[in-house]
């Protein structure tokens, strides 16, 4: 939210200027300016992608909705990579920068393939777009890690929590996905103090200059709810995440080009320590270790705190009580469980391990339930929740706002009498 001044202006009033008389003016009046016409958005149709490689089939994952649901899993900020697919015109004004609450097909270039995932009301189902079908249904088993049964975590925590009760019977399998951990490491430094949108065009540039070129993917115009055809001359490319390998040329100038600015000395940095600590192996052992090891060895990386070191270990190196805690989930955590806890000035180390507790002493897989949580409080899923839940939501907000004013009202009443230095 833009912050507003509340000082007046308390320089003297200016003394306007005498303007010249301009010659020759014409004394019909000036065309108006037309209004700014919105930029077309970009998007996948799905009737588009269906006509690459037909041949390959939709593949039933056998998994219910309350076990998996990609509307819910693929929005809560884990990965970077899948993009919404659209298959039908619909009204995006819900939408988040990942998607609506109720998208139902998207695609990502996983490895050196690419895999597109539809949801239906009972299952969930997959097609190989590009690259070998073998074996994918047991990566994809893995990927979501669908041998832990959800449907009894969501009941457990349940019980523990009334509110998280009620987000829990209408967000249905929110589920942590296990990435690869080296892209997940390197996506992840992209991410601090950023937004989606950016951190979507680092990584696209990012894949595009180091990555392998996998397919081009036909794109159309979306505008005021009419959709082109399919543009030929502007299809997107895809490329694969980048191996270590392909990594080593890398420069912090060069990335510096692309835009990942002070990252960028982070993004060589960590390559070079990586590489130096065993590569991939050293961060797929990390599987096995330990919370507290698995932290310590993240923050040896240049670039990577506290909270990118759990969103790591959360997201790719099976740490399932990793909390990865921003100003955004300290709210959470003043609103539900500790209210004392919007009273801390910032989110120091000691604040932010009181915040991850707050979730561990309640629930088993914590990690898991802060991402349910997580994704409760997207815009684009308010219309599914119950009414009260919105309602304390929106209270919680408007507290939080009187609360700051009544700060800064204080803190500059305490300026004004401070005696000022010479």
């Amino acid at each position: 939210m833009a912050k507003s001044s509340s000082l007046a202006d308390k320089s003297p009033p200016r003394t306007p200027k005498k303007r010249k008389a301009k010659k020759n003016i014409d004394p019909s009046p000036s065309p108006r300016k037309s209004p700014k016409k919105s930029v077309p958005k970009k998007v996948i149709y799905a009737s588009d992608i269906e006509q690459i490689s037909p041949q390959n089939k939709w593949i039933d994952l056998q998994v219910p909705p309350q076990e998996l649901r990609p509307s819910a899993t693929l929005t809560t900020g884990q990965s970077f990579s899948w993009m919404v697919v659209m298959d039908s015109i619909t009204d995006q004004s819900a939408s988040s920068a990942w998607g609506r609450h109720n998208e139902t097909m998207w695609i990502a270039p996983i490895g050196n393939q690419i895999i597109t995932i539809k949801e239906t009301p009972s299952t969930t189902m997959y097609r190989v777009v590009h690259g070998d079908e073998e074996n994918i249904t047991p990566f994809l088993v893995d990927y979501f890690q669908l041998e832990t049964p959800l449907d009894p975590l969501y009941s457990k925590w349940s019980e523990r929590d009334e509110r998280l009760a009620k987000i829990a019977n209408v967000i249905p399998g929110v589920r942590i996905i296990r990435q690869d951990p080296v892209e997940c490491l390197f996506s992840f430094i992209c991410s601090s103090n950023n937004n989606i949108p950016r951190i979507t065009k680092m990584l696209s540039s990012f894949r595009s200059t180091y990555g392998t070129k996998i397919l081009n993917l036909p794109v159309r115009h979306f505008e005021d709810g009419e959709l082109s055809e399919p543009l030929n001359d502007q299809e997107m490319e895809i490329f694969s995440f980048p191996t270590l390998d392909q990594l080593q040329g890398a420069t912090e100038q060069e990335l510096r080009d692309m835009g990942l600015g002070y990252r960028a000395d982070y993004i060589v940095k960590t390559r070079d320590l990586l590489m130096e600590f065993g590569g991939k192996e050293f961060l797929m052992d990390l599987r096995s270790k330990d919370a507290e090891t698995v932290q310590e060895e993240l923050i040896k990386f240049r670039g990577i705190g506290r909270k990118v070191a759990d969103c790591v270990a959360l997201f790719s190196l099976d740490q399932t009580e990793a909390i990865p805690v921003d100003v955004h989930v300290q709210r959470i955590a003043s609103r539900d469980y500790d209210p004392t806890l919007s009273q801390a000035k910032s989110l120091t180390p000691t604040i932010y391990k009181r915040v991850g507790d707050l979730f561990r002493d309640r629930f088993d897989y914590a990690g898991w339930t802060h991402s349910l949580l997580f994704v409760a409080e997207l815009p684009s899923f308010r219309d599914v929740l119950p009414v009260d839940i919105v309602e304390q939501m929106d209270a919680f907000k408007e507290e939080e706002i009187q609360r700051k004013a009544k700060e800064k009202a204080a803190k500059e009443a305490r300026k004004a009498l401070s005696p000022k230095k010479k």
